[in-house]
């Protein structure tokens, strides 16, 4: 059995001025991908007694940093109702998670069937495509678990997200953005969590550093793709993807991290709680700070405009490249430091 990553990976990040450049980090992500990769049902011990999920237990009161668990209704709930709260929080990250990568393989496959023999991104795509599905099973089986009802994506949005799997056929650059859009913002908050010692279970920290070490190489693959793409397209194809970007992303992005609707009604949480905890300032400086990396990206590839600039303000997810809005708990960095 493999154990699970003790450090978080960092994603691969080469500059790719050139298509030789490009061709290099395809190879190392792909010999990467050969060399450390884990398996749902060999790599964690489902069946260890410390592994198994009780949703009383104290480790799953919800996180310090989560607007929801800082406010005054919550803290007055029963113990053993905090801990379900914090259970179906996770629960339903992952059933999201499981549901997007799911589209996701879709989306890959349907890239890889139309490359042409000999392009080195179809191997990489196909280890992609393995490593999802692993993550996909150990998902559903922490869900399982948990024998709670999670729903996961509101049934419109799922209808809605069918199309996503065939956004390849029509634009791979729209395609590998829709990848980033979903897998930039779980990857900020699993990252803060596990840096902050906010992750007390052994399965889902298992799980998450699982998760975060492939998920580096996904997301680093996106963005070099995009990197490598971008600049070579045609000026009407680059404005549309400018204006498709930040409502790709300002839509994932909610997704990722707003309460579930049917953990808000299972509670019975008020509505003043609910908007007290994630229709704040604060809650819309976490979802600006979680695209920031694609923010900045798209700002590199001079794909931001003064004109699409207004779509990202309108979504309230704009800042300025290089920068994050600093929440009450961080110092102000960066030119936020130099405004302060």
């Amino acid at each position: 059995m493999t154990k699970a990553p003790t450090e978080l990976a960092e994603e691969v990040r080469e500059q790719v001025k050139d298509r030789k450049s490009y061709l290099g980090v395809i190879d190392r992500l792909n010999k990467a991908s050969v060399e450390k990769h884990w398996e749902a049902y060999a790599d964690i011990p489902w069946d260890d007694p410390e592994f198994q999920v009780d949703r009383n237990d104290p480790r799953w009161v919800l996180p310090p940093f989560d607007r929801l668990g800082r406010t005054e209704w919550y803290r007055s709930q029963p113990p053993e109702i905090q801990a379900q709260i914090g259970l179906w929080r996770v629960a339903t990250a992952m059933k999201i998670g499981l549901q997007f990568e799911n589209l996701l393989k879709r989306g890959l496959l349907n890239f890889a069937y139309w490359l042409p023999n000999g392009r080195p991104e179809f191997r990489y795509v196909y280890h992609e495509t393995t490593e999802e599905c692993h993550h996909g099973m150990m998902f559903q089986e922490f869900v399982n678990r948990t024998k709670m009802p999670i729903k996961g994506m509101p049934k419109a949005l799922t209808l809605v997200a069918q199309l996503a799997p065939w956004i390849p056929l029509i634009s791979t650059e729209m395609f590998f953005v829709f990848v980033l859009g979903g897998e930039d913002p779980i990857d900020y908050v699993q990252r803060k969590s596990l840096k902050g010692g906010h992750i007390k279970h052994p399965l889902e920290e298992t799980i998450m550093k699982i998760h975060i070490a492939e998920e580096a190489r996904h997301i680093s693959f996106a963005r070099h793709y995009l990197k490598h793409r971008v600049p070579a397209m045609p000026k009407p194809r680059r404005r549309a993807l400018g204006v498709a970007t930040p409502i790709v992303l300002g839509v994932m992005a909610r997704i990722m991290l707003s309460p579930p609707g049917p953990m808000v009604r299972h509670f019975n949480i008020p509505k003043d709680v609910v908007r007290e905890a994630y229709r704040n300032p604060v809650a819309q400086a976490e979802i600006a700070n979680s695209v920031g990396k694609i923010r900045d990206l798209m700002a590199e590839l001079g794909v931001i405009t003064p004109v699409n600039k207004r779509i990202w303000k309108a979504f309230g997810i704009w800042d300025e490249p290089g920068e994050r809005r600093p929440l009450p708990e961080e110092k102000p960095s960066g030119r936020a430091a130099k405004a302060a």
